[in-house]
């Protein structure tokens, strides 16, 4: 759903105790709320962080790293980004990056921004749910859980051979991902 589409309906409160939704700032920004709210009630003024995970070398694993590059670029000091295409937040230094968000960052929700493998009708769609999301799922890896809110895109299709999907990804799907996140992201905190 774009993010256009989900301004002009009219949704007032959406269930969020089941799985993901679509994207749209509506829901990111109630997500935003509730999360600071829990965060810290005391204030609940601190700007979100943006964690963007993947790598730029695949194109399917790449959603993160480059919706991570065009929200540093638009939005300015709005809110702390990691995760770019010229400093990717993957497998190797996720541990490393997370603790650097709790020590800088203590009272900041975080936004987690990953790939993601589905079903073959789900290709291109982009979800948001409360909570953490498993990085590396999809490839069999086991990393830590990262964020509050949890933003994914579907890359392609779970298979038997997720890096063959990853690597063989449309990168002109990756970027329309990128751009619908970046866009709902700047819409509610920009």
């Amino acid at each position: 759903m774009s993010v256009l589409a989900c301004m002009k309906k009219n949704v007032i409160q959406p269930d969020f105790s089941s799985a993901s939704l679509p994207l749209c700032p509506l829901l990111l920004g109630q997500l935003l709320e509730s999360a600071r709210d829990y965060n810290n009630p005391v204030s609940s003024s601190s700007a979100p962080v943006i964690l963007c995970i993947g790598t730029d070398r695949l194109i399917g694993d790449s959603l993160g790293p480059l919706t991570g590059s065009l929200l540093e670029k638009r939005a300015g000091k709005s809110f702390s980004v990691y995760g770019t295409l010229e400093k990717t937040v993957h497998a190797c230094n996720l541990d490393k990056t997370l603790s650097q968000i709790k020590k800088k960052h203590p009272y900041s929700t975080v936004i987690a921004v990953d790939a993601s493998l589905g079903t073959q009708y789900k290709v291109g769609s982009v979800f948001i749910r409360p909570g953490s999301l498993k990085p590396g799922m999809g490839v069999s890896k086991d990393l830590p859980a990262a964020g509050d809110i949890s933003i994914t895109g579907i890359a392609g299709v779970q298979n038997s051979q997720p890096y063959l999907t990853l690597q063989t990804t449309r990168l002109s799907l990756i970027m329309a991902m990128a751009e619908e996140i970046c866009a709902c992201i700047l819409a509610v905190c920009g």
